[in-house]
């Protein structure tokens, strides 16, 4: 009877260690490629996702690119070598991928494309994004209700600032933007005194600080020694800090000559503060939180032999496929509902923001 009693109770133990959380957790592991620690987003983005499927019972195989293309090749090839089961992956270069995912995809592997868009291989399954074009516009609408567009004000100069010519995103960033600016622009209500249009001129490689700021230093040495610039359309926060240092640099931020409106993107920690202190003017706050949900959801459903919900089957053509996609929604962030979409909702803290 002693001998039954022990048998139970072991069979029950070990009941109870199967359920448990470590042996539950034996789904495979999922390999995760984000482009670069320099942005404090691609960190969150990072985090959020590694959180997100270890809840969900995966192990997590987390790299960074350090924006070096033949560094983040090197990384995904190792995920596919060793068996990861889906890739997560937010490319630095969206056009150099082909050649891997080709051995994803003959190894059986998935390929979740997250937030810029993979181009040219038909082994990109599921893209997981916010609706791009609408950041843009939110961009631009901020200029212009801010300069009074609307209401028959202006003229005002605007510069333009593009995003970095190899991330898909940025040409979506930058039509959307001017599907709003350009009508004001053909009417001179808006004039871009550098004549500088189209993401051949504007575009910054690889989304550079560095890069905007030189590139702002010049255009007010060129075209602003007699005038003033009203606007700067930033995608991104990161161009936008760059760009307000050369503004700062010769005089703009103070009673005669304020600060331009300027836009950006991320709702990164120094420009939401930069929006608080009344130089930057907006950003546009995408939740990575949500964001990392949706591809948790993907991941999920593509391991248990399901189709991952998307929300859109059009817009994201790759060059060789247009890739199901889930588009989630940006938020306009000012200096009027930081508390509101940033605190309230739990992204950042208020001691964060001081």
């Amino acid at each position: 009877m002693k001998k039954i009693v022990s048998l139970f109770a072991s069979i029950a133990l070990g009941a109870v260690v199967m359920s448990s959380p470590a042996f539950a957790a034996d789904k495979g592991t999922v390999g995760i490629a984000m482009p670069t620690k320099s942005s404090a987003r691609w960190i969150d983005d990072g985090n959020n996702i590694v959180k997100q499927l270890q809840a969900a019972g995966y192990d997590t195989d987390l790299q960074y690119g350090d924006d070096d293309i033949p560094n983040q090749l090197s990384q995904i090839e190792n995920m596919v070598t060793k068996g990861d089961k889906v890739l997560v992956i937010a490319a630095i270069d969206g056009t150099t991928l082909s050649d891997v995912l080709k051995q994803a995809h003959d190894a059986g592997i998935k390929v979740i494309s997250y937030d810029r868009l993979i181009r040219n291989s038909p082994f990109v399954d599921y893209y997981a994004t916010f609706d791009n074009f609408k950041v843009g516009v939110l961009q631009a609408d901020s200029i212009v209700d801010k300069l009074g567009l609307k209401d028959g004000k202006g003229p005002f100069n605007i510069e333009l600032f593009g995003g970095s010519p190899d991330d898909n995103n940025a040409y979506f960033f930058y039509n959307g933007a001017m599907s709003v600016l350009k009508p004001y622009i053909d009417s001179k209500k808006l004039i871009v005194r550098s004549g500088q249009m189209g993401m051949d001129k504007v575009g910054t490689l690889r989304w550079d600080p560095a890069t905007a700021q030189a590139r702002m230093d010049n255009l007010l040495s060129a075209y602003y020694t007699d005038a003033k610039v009203n606007a700067v359309l930033s995608p991104y926060d990161g161009l936008s800090i760059g760009i307000i240092s050369s503004l700062k640099g010769v005089g703009y931020g103070t009673k005669d000559m304020p600060m331009p409106i300027i836009s950006g993107q991320d709702a990164e920690i120094p420009s939401v503060k930069s929006i608080l202190a009344g130089e930057q003017y907006s950003t546009i706050f995408k939740d990575t939180r949500e964001l990392a949900k949706v591809t948790v959801g993907m991941v999920n459903a593509l391991m248990e032999g399901k189709t991952p919900e998307v929300n859109d089957t059009k817009t994201y053509n790759n060059g060789v496929k247009v890739v199901p996609s889930y588009l989630l929604n940006p938020v306009l962030v000012t200096k009027d509902n930081v508390q509101k979409v940033l605190v309230d909702s739990g992204y950042y803290k208020a001691d964060q923001l001081k």
